[in-house]
């Protein structure tokens, strides 16, 4: 038996950043929220022990359960998908908070050039510097647009950092706080990189420099550069999360409720609106259904791309045809990069998740590709964000895996190697895409995502490229032994990668090229909005949670006209 909801203006799917500040905003604005959060409710009182490596990195405390839901991958179509058994080379986070739990901190903007690669690209380098299988297309809004809700979401972040990188847009008010402490290592990096004539610069980072309280009157508390961030819960409530800042601020309003424990697997339709969504409770699996005014998906985009498929919204894209939209535009990243030997004892296990020097010469267009068979390319960092010893054992060529050898010499360079590294901006590729598994299901009877995809020559020429570059700031570090980044071939969902997966609910000017207008609204029904790096039109060489947390804020701007005068709000 389904029981029916009373009517809410608004139905979130997912409290993470995106659900959070979606019903801040709303909520502030008197509209009644909703939040459907399939996992438990958590905080920063539930993270006084979290110093526990074995819990949270490698047990993932933290992340969804891959027993109950999970996707199937394949490299190409001529593949057949087989289900992803543990979690490997992405982390998808479960409970309040979503991945802004257990992100790192680093908060990015994209570059201008990303909004509108198509154009600029085809206006510098000819229509045909990428071959047409690379469907790259303009976002449907510029940077300049989009500027002051980045602002908007770095004040309510409290980001740290520093308006001193030359290739970045412009900014229309400096970082709400100073950056983060610039260690020696750091300098280290920051000596080399100035001495190859880069321009290197602090990370923004949501590990706060200092105390804050944001526009919303929340305080978010300095960081104590501990290295337990990324797969982890702050202790301190120092690392800023949707559960310290957006989801209390809710609250306060009176008009918001959370439902934990909720599982949504259909978006209800009815002619070319949305009525709400079904869901299970996840403890007893009694069926609900929320109806709303406007329902907002605000889950990880693997879930929002999933969830639109099997309620038959929008057109399914196929790669044989280059028809449809949705699933399209599937894109990860790579991680070109190089480490470093070196001879005396360092500090590698302290910091903090966000706590690293940047170079951005090579990102973005920052540089003449003219010559060069890819586009775009990758920030280069040094980040010491503490360096914990069951998953880090640095060991020099040639050393044996297992043993004494391994052992002493595990043991010897624990504190003895650096890593420059590279987040490598992944272009779409026809035959990249997610789909509805024909076979597997999950716990629910839905049936699974499928995820098609591998890196592309594109993918392996900039990865090469940048490899390089990172083996020269490393060498010039001193360094008495250098080892680049081995080069990539098939993509390998098993090892760790990073957690930026982006596309398959695109964002454009068109709704014969996009899943969603500039404002996330679903070009198919006026009351439905789509909100996270699914918006993406590809990836970029940045972390997606900065350009994330701008779109949540237009967004909700967006629910808020459309709950007043309804329409497009194109």
């Amino acid at each position: 038996m389904v029981t029916t909801l009373d009517s809410v203006d608004v139905v979130t799917v997912g409290v993470g950043w995106t659900g959070g500040i979606i019903a801040a905003e709303c909520a502030k604005e008197g509209l009644s929220v909703v939040g459907l959060e399939r996992g438990r409710e958590r905080g920063t009182e539930d993270f006084s022990i979290v110093h526990d490596e074995y819990r949270y990195a490698i047990r993932y405390e933290l992340m969804q359960d891959l027993s109950k839901e999970t996707i199937t991958f394949r490299n190409s179509r001529q593949q057949r998908a087989l289900p992803m058994r543990q979690m490997g080379s992405f982390l998808l986070g479960e409970g309040l908070g979503g991945s802004g739990t257990h992100w790192n901190g680093q908060n990015w903007r994209f570059l201008p050039y990303d909004f509108q690669i198509k154009t600029m690209t085809d206006e510098k380098y000819g229509a045909n510097k990428l071959p047409p299988e690379y469907t790259i297309q303009d976002w449907g809004i510029t940077y300049d647009e989009l500027e002051p809700y980045f602002d908007r979401f770095e004040k309510t972040a409290g980001i740290s950092g520093e308006d001193n990188n030359p290739f970045w847009g412009q900014r229309s008010s400096p970082y709400p706080t100073p950056p983060m402490k610039k260690t020696p290592l750091l300098q280290r990096f920051e000596t080399a990189a100035t001495n190859l004539g880069l321009s290197p610069f602090m990370m923004p980072s949501a590990n706060l420099s200092e105390a804050y309280e944001n526009p919303d009157g929340q305080q978010i508390n300095a960081c104590q550069y501990c290295g337990f961030c990324e797969r982890f819960g702050c202790e301190y409530g120092a690392k800023t999360s949707p559960e310290i800042t957006v989801v209390p601020t809710a609250r306060e309003t009176g008009n918001y409720e959370i439902k934990f424990n909720a599982n949504v697997v259909e978006v209800m339709k009815e002619g070319d609106r949305v009525t709400g969504v079904r869901y299970y409770d996840t403890e007893t699996f009694e069926e609900f259904i929320q109806p709303a005014n406007v329902v907002v998906l605000t889950s990880y985009m693997l879930n929002n791309a999933k969830l639109l498929m099997v309620s038959q919204i929008g057109e399914q894209y196929d790669p044989e045809t280059g028809q449809g939209t949705l699933g399209k535009n599937y894109a990860y990243q790579i991680l070109p990069g190089a480490s470093g030997f070196f001879d005396e004892q360092m500090n590698t296990f302290m910091g903090a998740g966000a706590l690293g020097m940047t170079v951005d010469d090579f990102n973005g267009d920052s540089f003449d590709h003219a010559d060069l068979d890819f586009i775009h390319g990758a920030s280069l960092s040094m980040t010491q964000t503490g360096l914990r010893p069951i998953l880090h054992n640095p060991i020099p060529p040639d050393t044996p895996s297992w043993g004494a050898d391994f052992k002493r010499a595990s043991i010897e360079n624990y504190t003895r190697t650096l890593n420059v590294g590279g987040q490598g901006a992944s272009m779409p590729h026809r035959d990249n895409y997610m789909s509805l598994d024909s076979t597997y299901k999950d716990i629910y009877g839905v049936p699974l995502l499928q995820l098609t995809y591998n890196f592309t020559d594109q993918d392996r020429a900039l990865h090469s490229y940048l490899t390089e570059r990172a083996g020269e700031i490393m060498q010039e570090m001193g360094a008495t032994t250098v080892v680049a980044g081995s080069p990539i071939s098939d993509y390998d969902i098993v090892p760790y990668q990073t957690t930026h997966n982006t596309g398959g609910t695109i964002m454009g000017a068109d709704p014969a090229t996009s899943v969603v207008n500039n404002f996330l609204q679903h070009w198919d029904a006026e009351n439905l909005f789509v909100i996270g790096a699914g918006n993406f039109a590809h990836n970029g060489g940045y972390n997606p949670t900065g350009t994330v947390g701008a779109l949540a804020y237009r967004c909700a701007e967006g629910i808020i006209r459309y709950s007043r005068e309804g329409g497009s709000l194109v």
